[in-house]
């Protein structure tokens, strides 16, 4: 039949078609989309015993329409990062049910009766024990399991020609690490950062490690990312009285450098605390990053003593590990200054009722992030840099 978009009415024949529901006359879909590119429908019958989500990519950004076309194979990537997640956190992520390439659609496991980690921050709420951890052992077992020290080289050629995802690669390359630093129709900002955001175009210095963060981006293909994981990209709760942790919408998902998906995830931790300073409502915020590095270090170690290669030595994995740390300074800064004076802003700031102060603490944190990671050995050095900003 080829491609064709799907509307809510279309889910039920489209569920039953594929062989996920039987009884299409019981059946409640409502979408739910709210993200830039994708649309997103819940399927449940009338006792509310069974779900299903389903996410179909769009030919284009769907909050802009045909004017900003996007190729909806962004999909396939999804669903790949999907595999290579089932192999080795599979009770982190949804449970996949099918994936349809033809129409661009994966059918997915119902989170809803959890909730986005950013909307619960964003409502007082702290992250507990088990979240941030949750989060770096992820990306120590996606990374490891996918780079040279997991795979065979063979193995991982295939990998990096099957993970290729230009698109929105370029994306990241120009929404996140190019544009903020430049005159451009997508960036804006609240008026109160308005000498800021022409200080950042103009720092020079800045612009350069920038730069340099962008290239190794573009080059450095250490292990498969996520691509895109920050606290909107996170769901929490309980189940059975049990904490659950899900990350999900691995759509940028693509070979790369490791620290570019800590990164990101702690740039919204820190934005998350500035926001709960500004409101007086500080819990654990502050100890997000050591949290997820600590879990991302010990794991990481552990599967260490797994590799396939031997002669990368210990000497070597403390080099990578320094490595990895910096770069992941350096990517949370890129992210924390597009998310204020670039595209697609945080709702963390935003909704606060006088956003431009804890803006301005923010943005200063990326900076120096970003031109003074070199300088930042641990967490402690980065947790003084906060302090420093009030």
């Amino acid at each position: 039949m080829g491609y064709r978009i799907l509307e809510t009415d279309d889910i039920p024949g489209y569920l039953h078609e594929r062989g996920h529901w039987e009884d299409v006359t019981d059946i409640h879909v409502r979408e739910v989309s709210d993200g830039n590119v994708n649309r997103v429908f819940l399927a449940s019958n009338a006792a509310g015993t069974r779900g299903l989500a389903l996410k179909q990519a769009l030919p284009w950004v769907r909050v802009a329409g045909p004017s900003w076309p996007l190729s909806p194979d962004r999909s396939d990537a999804e669903a790949r990062a999907y595999a290579q997640l089932a192999k080795v956190a599979p009770d982190e992520i949804p449970a996949i049910h099918g994936y349809d390439a033809e129409n661009h659609a994966l059918v997915m496991e119902d989170l809803s009766d959890l909730e986005v980690l950013r909307t619960v921050l964003n409502e007082g709420a702290a992250y507990g024990p088990h979240t941030s951890p949750g989060i770096g052992r992820l990306v120590a077992r996606l990374s490891f399991a996918t780079s040279d020290f997991g795979l065979p080289s063979a193995e991982r050629k295939a990998l990096i020609a099957a993970s290729v995802n230009p698109e929105l690669c370029g994306i990241t390359e120009d929404v996140v690490l190019s544009e903020p630093y430049l005159e451009h129709e997508h960036n804006h900002w609240h008026p109160g950062l308005d000498d800021l955001a022409a200080s950042f175009r103009a720092d020079a210095r800045l612009r350069t490690e920038v730069a340099d963060l962008r290239h190794t981006f573009m080059t450095s293909a250490q292990a498969l990312l996520h691509g895109d994981l920050h606290t909107g990209s996170v769901m929490v709760g309980a189940r059975a009285g049990a904490p659950v942790v899900r990350v999900f919408d691995p759509e940028f998902s693509f070979v790369g450098p490791i620290g570019f998906d800590l990164g990101l995830y702690w740039a919204n931790t820190l934005v998350s605390e500035q926001r709960a300073r500004a409101l007086g409502t500080l819990i654990d915020h502050g100890d997000q990053l050591r949290l997820s590095w600590e879990a991302f270090e010990t794991e990481f170690r552990r599967l260490w003593l797994t590799r396939v290669d031997t002669f990368f030595d210990d000497a070597h994995l403390d080099r990578f590990l320094h490595r990895v740390w910096s770069e992941s300074l350096g990517y949370a800064g890129t992210e924390i200054v597009r998310r204020i004076i670039g595209y697609a802003h945080l709702t963390d700031l935003t909704t606060l009722p006088d956003p431009v102060p804890a803006s301005r603490r923010a943005l200063l944190l990326g900076r120096e992030l970003i031109v003074g990671r070199a300088q930042l050995p641990d967490v402690d050095a980065v947790r003084a840099v906060v302090d420093s900003l009030g």
